[in-house]
């Protein structure tokens, strides 16, 4: 349905559907919805790059060894993965403003009580709970704003929005290492509060349309317990390694994966519009290069982050200064690329820009105890630049190759593979910690397990970029955006 804040376009006719008809919103609608995303755009990074900086603390007060301290931040995107699919496409069916209202509450209440947890069990709870109000956000933030911006301006919005992330990345060690060292870890999640609290205000002030362009679709609940077990048994199995029940777990959550596939792609109307990935070249090969990309990248802050603080004797701030590199530079660039996207094929750029984190992260690869900091800035300034022109004309390549009733699965498939690779990512690391150190609390004696540890993670992630860089560059070439 709409109303005075969006003006009816063209209708969408799907048999058996009372599919609402498309709209084109009114610049002030823009500008809301750009300001709403942006505040959500912004929260849930910095929680998770704050959060990554004072695991070391959190480790100490509780007692937490490796494989326990990377689960704060493993159940947390475990969660989101779960349920970022199911929500996109209720989304779709029940409203995006709805669900994405819902879910920013969800998470503002969440942070909340993180403030008040006793005990690693209780914390690793709420941030699930955490990770179920991010879903719901990351479900449908890119997919509203890809309704109400047309292909000639939507890359500059989704430059901003991702702009909004980096920043959130940017500030969130830094700020995070300062709040951690003088105010205690819980003041982290205060910030989340007031902010989430200023976009439920826009929301239900300001925002007065819904999306919502699959009314009366039937929900595929069979389908999202498929998706939500393969995911679990994979990560479960990852962190049990090199136990044989792991490597149990990890060959049924892929069978599972295998049988959640071909139950979809029969299915009339699928959670996870699976025809998506077979009908279109482009939203294929993006979408496993955001897979990889993610999966070398996302695990650089939590291992850094680590190694600073434990190998090298850094104090949290200091920690945090020296990981703000690699997310400024994503800040700087995005805005940048998603234009440039909206201009030249994103394949290219994003191609361009996987090159250069793979490169980044081979330098990662040789660091040790007597690395200058110097050259660390270095390599995460490489990074970063390099994760700046991906993201941006990647998820413009993406959104730009499905038709618009697919926007809110599309927009779940673009965070599902984000969260795919991140958990992926901290997997890789879990596993690496579980062969090398196991499940022992981190004490002097184990630094320099966790230096060769996270040489070893930064191995396997150049080889995942590389990769990546190939999968990129196998797309068709898309032309200009909407064409």
């Amino acid at each position: 349905m709409t109303t005075g804040n969006a003006i009816p376009a063209t209708t969408q006719h799907r048999p058996g559907l009372s599919c609402i008809p498309a709209t084109i919103a009114s610049p002030g609608v823009k500008g809301v919805v750009l300001l709403i995303a942006i505040l959500a755009g912004f929260i849930t990074p910095f929680d998770g790059s704050a959060v990554n900086i004072a695991l070391p603390v959190i480790g100490a007060e509780f007692h937490m060894d490796a494989i326990a301290l990377s689960w704060v931040s493993t159940a947390y995107l475990l969660a989101s993965a779960i349920f970022l699919v199911p929500f996109g496409k209720i989304a779709d069916i029940y409203g995006r403003k709805r669900v994405f209202l819902i879910g920013i509450g969800i998470f503002a209440a969440a942070s909340f009580v993180m403030t008040l947890v006793e005990s690693s069990g209780m914390l690793i709870m709420i941030r699930v709970l955490q990770g179920i109000g991010s879903s719901m956000i990351f479900g449908t933030a890119v997919a509203i704003l890809t309704s109400v911006f047309p292909p000639g301006e939507r890359g500059k919005a989704l430059g901003i929005y991702i702009t909004a992330v980096y920043i959130g990345l940017s500030i969130g060690p830094f700020l995070g290492g300062i709040l951690t060292e003088h105010f205690g870890w819980r003041s982290i999640f205060y910030i989340n509060v007031p902010i989430s609290i200023l976009a439920i205000a826009l929301i239900l002030w300001k925002l007065k349309a819904e999306w919502a362009d699959c009314r009366n679709e039937p929900f595929d609940g069979a389908g999202s317990v498929m998706y939500a077990l393969s995911i679990v048994a994979v990560m479960l199995g990852f962190t049990t390694l090199p136990d044989p029940a792991g490597i149990m777990l990890i060959v049924a959550g892929v069978c599972c994966a295998v049988i959640f596939i071909r139950y979809e792609h029969k299915r009339e109307f699928p959670v996870l519009e699976t025809r998506l990935f077979t009908s279109s070249r482009v939203f294929a090969y993006s979408n496993l290069a955001a897979l990889i990309n993610y999966s070398a990248t996302y695990a650089v802050s939590f291992l850094l982050s680590l190694y600073l603080q434990y190998s090298r004797g850094f104090s949290p701030v200091l920690a945090g200064l020296t990981l703000v590199a690699a997310p400024v530079m994503q800040a700087v660039v995005s805005p940048f690329s998603g234009k440039l996207s909206d201009r030249i094929d994103p394949g290219v750029i994003a191609s361009i820009g996987m090159g250069l984190s793979a490169f980044g992260l081979f330098l990662l690869a040789f660091i040790d105890d007597m690395t200058p900091l110097w050259y660390i800035i270095g390599a995460l300034v490489l990074i970063g630049t390099g994760f700046g022109f991906f993201t941006s004309p990647n998820t413009n390549a993406i959104m730009c190759a499905v038709e618009k009733k697919y926007y809110g699965v599309a927009s779940g498939i673009v965070g599902t593979m984000r969260l795919l690779g991140q958990m992926l990512s901290m997997g890789i690391a879990t596993m690496i910690f579980a062969v090398v150190i196991g499940h022992v609390e981190i004490t002097p004696e184990y630094y320099p397990a966790i230096a060769r540890s996270v040489q070893y993670a930064f191995i396997l992630f150049t080889i995942f970029c590389v990769i990546g860089v190939y999968a990129s560059l196998q797309r068709a070439h898309t032309g200009k955006p909407g064409e």
